[in-house]
């Protein structure tokens, strides 16, 4: 059960392993919340065709940019736990929070603080990664996964399954080393890392800020507050002869507006389409990414 929209290496990873895909979607006019009842719909429906095994959440998310509530993982993992479904927490945006009043809760954490039966059953694999969040050293490409009550034979399958792959090279080994390490207060390098950090945040904050406010003045546009992680997935209302002239091209309606986007005003966005979408919606998938070092917005 993957969430739509969706990180595309999900639907691509459940292709390559000939599995089977079940959509829940994630409510728009509720800033893309994730809603249980609509994950036992998507549940019931794919029974009668699988037996659904896992359930994963991207939280912050990619490419919806939403955080999900405390609440809401307390009620996710109510489910997995009632369902007996393998929870996978996409997590590697967690230091990525704007909106006030939002905030990022690890599933580790509400899980083990939940208590028993669910800190004794559920399982959960957890993701980080180096190449995502505030640092995003995406051409180093390593990260880490921390799995919680798994059964101990599937456990050491994985083991056997990590074993046999090639490690990363060792730039992204001492910069995964860093972001799981970072430097502490009273170290000689911390101030300097702080104000980086911040730097680095405040302005992909007051991005995600400007991103709403431009796009919800723009006629044909809504965009749903940029609560956490690096995007927006702004809907795009297009009239009859644009849907028309797509068609007429053989392309989805987004990838149509997408490509005159690019060809006109030489910006490039990525259809809605690639990450999946309500039928009769479009979408693109805006990015806040900021380079570093760069000093914080007034």
């Amino acid at each position: 059960m993957i969430p739509i929209p969706q990180y595309p290496l999900y639907s691509a990873a459940i292709a390559e392993l000939s599995a089977v895909q079940l959509n829940y979607y994630l409510d728009e006019e509720r800033c893309w919340a994730l809603d249980v009842a609509e994950l036992r719909r998507a549940l019931a429906e794919g029974r009668q065709r699988c037996c659904p095994r896992v359930l994963c959440v991207i939280n912050p998310g990619n490419p919806t940019g939403q955080v999900q509530s405390r609440q809401c993982i307390e009620d996710v993992i109510k489910f997995a736990f009632e369902e007996k479904l393998f929870l996978m927490a996409d997590e590697v945006y967690q230091d990525n929070v704007y909106a006030e009043g939002s905030a990022f809760h690890s599933f580790k954490k509400v899980l083990f603080e939940m208590g028993p039966p669910y800190s004794e059953v559920v399982e959960l694999a957890s993701f980080h990664s180096i190449s995502k969040g505030f640092m995003g050293e995406c051409g180093f490409r390593s990260g880490y996964m921390e799995v919680v009550n798994m059964d101990p034979e599937v456990q050491q399958q994985l083991a056997k399954l990590v074993s046999v792959r090639l490690c990363p090279p060792v730039p992204g080994q001492i910069v995964l080393d860093a972001v799981v390490d970072p430097p502490q207060p009273g170290d000689p390098s911390y101030e300097l890392f702080n104000t980086e950090k911040q730097a680095v945040l405040s302005a992909l904050a007051h991005k995600a800020r400007l991103t709403q406010e431009i796009f919800n003045k723009t006629p044909g546009i809504h965009c749903n507050p940029v609560q956490g992680a690096m995007y927006s997935f702004p809907r795009i209302e297009l009239p009859p002869r644009a849907l028309a002239a797509a068609e007429a091209q053989g392309q989805a309606p987004d990838m149509f507006f997408c490509m005159k986007l690019l060809e006109e005003t030489g910006i490039c966005v990525v259809p809605g389409s690639g990450f999946g979408q309500r039928e009769g919606t479009f979408h693109f998938r805006w990015s806040l990414r900021t380079k570093p070092h760069c000093p914080v917005p007034n």
